[in-house]
């Protein structure tokens, strides 16, 4: 995976593309599906974590 930074002075100065952002936001949009992460019910973060690795898990078993 690589991490590319657009500076914020060039991406007002003309149109930008941003490379495979699509890809992001498509897996948030997966993983929206499953209720149990609609909203914050878990009080440790690591448990919380855990049902987004159980979550994306079951999506690539798809």
């Amino acid at each position: 995976m690589e991490l590319v930074v657009v500076k914020h002075t060039e991406a007002k100065r003309d149109f930008v593309r941003l490379p495979r952002r699509w890809v992001v936001e498509r897996s948030f949009a997966w993983a929206a599906r499953f209720r149990r992460l609609a909203k914050d019910y878990e009080r440790l973060t690591q448990s919380l974590a855990g049902l987004h690795y159980v979550v994306f898990v079951c999506l690539m078993l798809a």
